[in-house]
């Protein structure tokens, strides 16, 4: 079962730069965008049926802003949009399908990079979460959390570590945040399987910072951790370009559960 994670930056923007036909292409099993930056007639939702898709989508109220889709080849047995929290929800940024082997969550976690005031609506989304989290996983098979987590979590997932101007997404109470995640039960899937590795999910579109490949890993497939020995493959599709970010992949055998 392939999985895959990516912050499209607008799904009609990279449709234009040939998202449908790679993902026609791909074929994947389970597909978690995030930042759609459209309202439910705005998804191309005939073109993907036509591919096999069951198609989902959490849009923000603002236009053009946010939003989760999650695009599945097998039918749900139930879907959840949003997470209970109106000022959140009201942002388009948590999608959860419910399947007899797993639930799968697709988040777009808010960035507190424009002002102090969204990264303290940051780390409060990220309580709340929390929270949202820790309750789903009472009542429900084991969880697969995709997603844009906007946190960038060691020194090995961003290319300059020794930078002192404490940008949101590298703050110590963030990556505090996403250590204490996964010490409670999940697999960061990626470092599962490449413990020392540099790669990167998302560049800036400034200074050339893509090709001289001067990134951050933001994005990630969180397991829950009994389902480590399911994990065949896990990596970020650096060669795919359609967004300032690229996908990422998790691909797992259910044959070994």
């Amino acid at each position: 079962m392939k999985i895959i994670s990516y912050n499209v930056n607008g799904i009609r923007a990279a449709a234009k730069k040939g998202l449908l036909d790679w993902l026609e292409q791909e074929d994947f099993d389970l597909i978690c965008l995030q930042e759609t930056k459209a309202q439910d007639h705005q998804i191309p939702e005939e073109a993907l049926k036509e591919m096999g898709y069951h198609v989902y989508h959490h849009q923000a109220e603002k236009k053009g802003y946010s939003g989760v889709a999650i695009l599945s080849k097998k039918e749900p047995k139930s879907v959840n949009i949003g997470m209970g929290y109106e000022l959140y929800d009201r942002e388009g940024r948590v999608l959860q399908l419910e399947f007899p082997e797993f639930t799968l969550v697709n988040t777009y976690f808010p960035s507190g990079s424009s002002s102090e005031e969204r990264h303290d609506f940051k780390m409060e989304f990220l309580e709340r979460y929390r929270d949202y989290i820790l309750k789903l996983r009472q009542n429900t098979a084991p969880l697969i959390v995709a997603g844009d987590y906007n946190i960038v979590h060691t020194e090995l997932d961003i290319h300059n570590p020794e930078r002192k101007d404490n940008p949101s997404g590298y703050r110590p109470e963030e990556r505090q945040w996403l250590t204490e995640w996964f010490d409670e039960g999940f697999i960061d899937s990626f470092r599962q399987l490449h413990p020392g590795e540099r790669s990167y999910s998302w560049w800036s579109y400034r200074a050339r910072s893509r090709e001289r490949n001067k990134g951050w890993r933001i994005d990630y497939i969180s397991a829950d951790d009994n389902l480590q020995s399911l994990i065949r493959e896990a990596r970020q599709m650096n060669e795919v370009v359609h967004s300032d970010h690229c996908p990422v992949l998790l691909n797992m055998d259910w044959s070994k559960k």
